[in-house]
């Protein structure tokens, strides 16, 4: 009997301890899909809140709503895919703007607040005043549209510079075949600008003033969304929405 007894007791002692267990995994199984689900709703929240917060930043800063919305759906798809490391900014270029104009926009998405704004060049044969006609092919010296995501920095002959992925088939793709980074040009400055009325253009790369290169560069790089926006883009994301 005290054997019987004994055995009994350690079966339920095992049953307990595996009891114990298996309510420990759901628990942390319904942990991680709350967190999850949360995630989601979160994400959903920039998407279906774009274009409330969207136009008033557009009205505040001159960003084209659209320009503002086609940013926030890419950097939820780039979310959604974990490829963003530095999610909490996205940065955007408007090449609507002609480039005597700011239109290189660091947004934080938690403030939902411009911390950046500065000029930008487009690539020489994209246009002059402004950029009006866009390439994804090797040697047209032409700037690319659509999402990017910054990659690691490098010093080379334009010195401090940040690789750029560009993710969208056959519109950007090339990006990084093309070595088209972002680094900073002494044609990129109001000085040039009084003397030209327009800045100098790059190769396709959207280069920055000098003085300002090395701090936007640290805010953005390894894995920041960076979204280059033109009207005619539009057009392009309706035919492609898989993009």
């Amino acid at each position: 009997n005290t054997y019987f007894c004994k055995k009994k007791l350690a079966l339920n002692n095992l049953f307990q301890i595996s009891l114990v267990i298996l309510i420990s995994g759901i628990s942390a199984f319904f942990q991680f899909d709350s967190s999850t689900s949360s995630e989601a709703k979160s994400e959903n929240t920039y998407a279906k809140n774009s274009n409330h917060w969207g136009t008033t930043l557009s009205d505040s800063i001159g960003i084209p709503t659209d320009a503002l919305n086609l940013a926030i759906r890419g950097y939820v798809r780039l979310k959604q895919q974990n490829s963003l490391k530095n999610d909490s900014l996205i940065a955007i270029i408007d090449f609507s703007k002609p480039s005597v104009e700011d239109r290189f926009f660091i947004i934080n998405l938690r403030s939902k607040q411009v911390i950046k704004k500065t000029l930008v060049a487009h690539g020489k044969n994209s246009g002059v005043l402004k950029a009006e006609s866009f390439s994804n092919t090797v040697h047209s010296n032409q700037s690319s549209l659509g999402l990017f995501v910054t990659q690691n920095t490098y010093t080379g002959k334009h010195g401090y510079s940040l690789r750029l992925n560009g993710v969208e088939k056959g519109i950007n793709d090339n990006a990084f075949k093309r070595a088209v980074v972002i680094h900073g040009a002494d044609y990129v400055s109001n000085y040039f600008i009084q003397k030209h009325q327009r800045l100098g253009r790059s190769f396709g790369c959207p280069a920055l003033p000098v003085d300002e290169t090395k701090e936007i560069i640290d805010l953005i790089k390894d894995g920041t969304c960076l979204f280059i926006y033109h009207p005619t883009l539009s057009a392009i994301s309706q035919a492609n929405p898989g993009t």
